[in-house]
């Protein structure tokens, strides 16, 4: 993945290009296809927000191969195989300076995977409603609320937010815009 854009963005978008640059994640990990998600592409993180890296892997032992000896050594290093959804899993965190660092992989394109469809559709939305919804959202990620239940709670989608998010990334420009509109948005 290309996040070159990181060079020309924000300061801390500038910054997270720098460390993933010196970590070398990207051709690290290049076998198992590495996406930036989460929340520093799309111009929300906070504070204390982390670096999420999702992978696809085929074979857990392969890609542990890969972390164990390219980051086991740094601060925090912890590293889980678990079952989320009945996928297999690999969760791996550790610190590089003054970022967290989280890599997640499944058996699943990066395309595929709910941290990167809710990161598009939330990349969507922020477009359509300009930098007044972005600072509502960050404001309610420093007071602690997550992502996704922030986007749930200023939008007013009802039920899990995670999944009424998913749904959302499946939805054409004409049906989000539409949907904005009748939840009392303008466009930006």
């Amino acid at each position: 993945m290309d996040i070159s854009y990181l060079k020309t963005g924000n300061a801390k978008q500038r910054e997270a290009f720098a460390a993933l640059d010196r970590l070398g994640i990207f051709r690290t990990l290049a076998a198992f296809s590495p996406v930036l998600a989460g929340t520093v592409p799309i111009d929300i993180d906070v504070e204390d927000s982390d670096l999420d890296i999702i992978c696809e892997m085929r074979e857990p032992e392969a890609l542990e191969q890969v972390l164990i000896p390219a980051y086991g050594a740094l601060e925090r290093f912890a590293l889980s195989r678990e079952r989320m959804h009945g996928d297999r899993v690999i969760v791996c965190n550790f610190r590089f300076g003054p970022w967290p660092v989280e890599i997640f992989a499944q058996n699943r394109q990066v395309t595929q995977q709910n941290a990167y469809k809710h990161m598009v559709v939330e990349d969507r939305i922020l477009k359509r409603l300009g930098p007044v919804f972005r600072d509502n959202v960050r404001k309610l990620k420093s007071s602690g609320v997550k992502t996704e239940p922030a986007f749930a709670r200023l939008l007013g989608l009802e039920g899990d937010p995670y999944q009424r998010l998913l749904d959302m990334h499946d939805w054409d420009e004409e049906k989000l815009g539409l949907f904005l509109v009748q939840q009392g948005f303008e466009p930006a």
